[in-house]
């Protein structure tokens, strides 16, 4: 977005283009960007915190309110709706911060190596922002400078999110509690009753119960001008998504202010692979679809106001499409903005390289700066049974290492954040919990599995880490807090981007990498996005045929058939794509267009 503002200097004019940021940090684990909002939202920079883990969250308002000397009163477990509460403390505590740092950063603009230079920076068109800058303090008193500042300068937003299937039942003297208690409701009502303007972030799919839930807050209800204080964004991984829950929420009077589009596998986190359908076909949709989409929706969304007996809007509210997930280069990230007019590009793992913005324990921070292209696989750490993306030598898997040495399975399941599984038990419990896999594991041996075949079984479910600690004791330890688990396992869920990035960085370093003002990956070899998701989809279908193979299936059979077929599609899109900008995008295209042939061949010799 561009603010333009024309400033008299006596018989001068100096046009101002403040140009917002064009990228945002994305959600990573449970900890890792829980306080960057505190970080960088001052600067401008948007940010998306996990409101997962309400321990976490009260131990970083004690942390933050002892720091800058804020007066603090534990919410314990003991309290009514104590969740929720938490989360609502934290997120103002948050917006109190951010807002008392902007606040400070424009009262002393007037100083040398202020705040407001850094601000300046970071920004794309730092140069010439900063050159008319100077002309206008030279020329306008400090008052006019500072109303300036003010009216044109903004924070980055802090967002949250919530993925939509951590949503357990709660309990309380063996009763189940109303749903409205369920940590995802919970954690969305302490989000809507915060004093935040920003939006809710629902990722991992569609929960229609927490849907309606939203219904509940006035927050998310245009107000007379058509302004939203609370906005909804959704994470989808295709256009047919976008559409059937937009239009779900839109029957309720609620509307998608953002769609944001993450890769299937070339993501950090959790992986949910689609179809076969690549990132820059479905992109291509949502480009030549954007105003359907808009239309399809507002079309609901009036009907939906008008049911509640709400005013309805005059014209279709602000609908932002953005994108994330293995985005690495300045050249990326700009023909991506340009090609699929986006709003905004996701870049999350390298920032953890980035200790201004997301801290990082120690030992992980230099695993991390290490690990090589090898060292980044899908796993099935995660006790949700969906693909992990994770890096090998973490200090968690030298806990399961040493917990198995000592003749051990599993870990002690203390806040039951992920337990989905009821195959043994009538409550759920955690498929990384030592009750669960000691279950398991007789049940496995009593079978008639031959033993390699029963090794193998046990050897998977060894894989299964504590995320709900694993995600958690980077920022404790990072902190220098003490976590109440003794357990200090750390479990690392970064995109496979991260493996070409190989220093601690600054962040005007970072910023700068992002816009082209400098070279993070200077004399690197790297697969640029497109190819490098490919390549993921292209293994991932590989080892589920492997898979068929034992076990045929034909509805599988015909699944994966179509599988391939979307890829192929995929592929002769790109073809078409690299031979479109022939000369716009050379460093996208070194070696592409061979590998994209030969990935091609590959996958038609494959036995379906």
């Amino acid at each position: 977005m561009l603010y333009r503002k024309v400033l008299s200097l006596g018989q001068n004019t100096i046009q101002m283009n403040i140009k917002k940021h064009s990228f945002h940090i994305p959600v990573m684990g449970l900890g890792y960007t829980v306080d960057t909002p505190v970080k960088v939202a001052h600067l401008g920079i948007s940010s998306v915190i996990s409101i997962v883990d309400d321990f976490l969250i009260e131990k970083m308002r004690e942390f933050y309110s002892h720091k800058f000397n804020l007066p603090f009163n534990e919410i314990s477990t003991k309290a009514e709706d104590f969740r929720a509460k938490r989360i609502t403390a934290y997120l103002n505590m948050v917006d109190k911060l951010v807002g008392d740092k902007f606040d400070e950063m424009v009262e002393n603009f007037h100083q040398k190596s202020s705040e407001l230079e850094k601000y300046f920076e970071l920004l794309p068109d730092t140069k010439s922002i900063r050159e008319k800058f100077h002309a206008m303090m030279e020329n306008k008193s400090l008052a006019d400078v500072k109303s300036w500042l003010q009216k044109n300068l903004s924070k980055g937003d802090i967002d949250v999110n919530i993925m939509t299937k951590l949503d357990k039942v709660n309990y309380q003297d063996g009763e189940a509690l109303p749903s409205e208690f369920n940590d995802a409701h919970a954690a969305l009502r302490g989000f809507a009753n915060s004093t935040l303007s920003s939006s809710l972030v629902l990722s991992a799919g569609m929960n229609p119960r927490l849907y309606s839930y939203v219904e509940n807050f006035d927050d998310f209800y245009p107000n007379a001008q058509g302004e939203f204080k609370k906005k909804i964004t959704l994470k989808v991984s295709d256009y047919r998504s976008a559409l059937i829950q937009g239009r779900f929420l839109a029957k309720k009077g609620i509307w998608v202010s953002e769609y944001r589009i993450e890769s299937g596998l070339n993501c950090g986190g959790h992986a949910f692979a689609t179809q076969g359908y690549l990132l820059g076909p479905i992109l291509d949709e949502f480009k030549a679809k954007r105003n359907e989409l808009a239309e399809a929706v507002f079309a609901v969304f009036q009907k939906g106001l008008e049911d509640k007996g709400k005013a309805t809007l005059e014209a279709i509210p602000e609908m932002k499409i953005t994108a994330q997930g293995g985005v690495g280069t300045h050249e990326e990230h700009a023909f991506l903005l340009d090609e699929y007019q986006l709003d905004s590009i996701g870049w999350g793992s390298p920032f953890m390289l980035v200790p201004e913005a997301c801290q990082v324990d120690k030992y992980s921070q230099e695993l991390l700066r290490k690990s090589g292209e090898d060292d980044f696989y899908l796993s099935d750490a995660s006790p949700l049974g969906v693909h992990f993306n994770n890096v090998r030598g973490s200090s968690q898997q030298k806990a399961i290492e040493h917990t198995l040495a000592e003749g051990k399975v599993g870990f002690p399941c203390t806040k039951r954040y992920l337990v989905f599984n009821t195959e043994f038990t009538d409550q759920p419990i955690c498929t990384a919990s030592r009750r669960y896999q000691n279950l398991k594991i007789d049940q496995i041996q009593a079978s008639d599995l031959s033993a390699e075949c029963k090794q193998m079984q046990i050897d998977k479910l060894a894989e299964k880490e504590c995320l709900c600690e694993g995600l958690t004791n980077s920022t404790y330890l990072a902190n220098e807090i003490a976590p109440d688990s003794p357990r200090r396992g750390v479990s690392i869920c970064p995109g496979p981007n991260l493996a070409y990035f190989d220093k601690i960085s600054s962040l005007k370093d970072m910023v700068g990498h992002i816009y082209g003002k400098c070279n993070l990956l200077e004399g690197v070899k790297r697969p640029n996005l497109f190819v490098k998701e490919l390549r993921m989809y292209v293994d991932y279908l590989e080892n589920k045929l492997d898979e068929l193979k034992h076990t045929p299936d034909e509805k599988q059979a015909s699944y994966y058939r179509s599988f391939r077929k979307n890829m192929q599609d995929g592929i002769e899109y790109y073809q078409q794509l690299f031979t479109k900008y022939d000369a716009k995008i050379q460093e996208m295209k070194q070696g592409a267009v061979a590998e994209l042939e030969a990935i091609s061949k590959k996958i038609a010799a494959f036995s379906i």
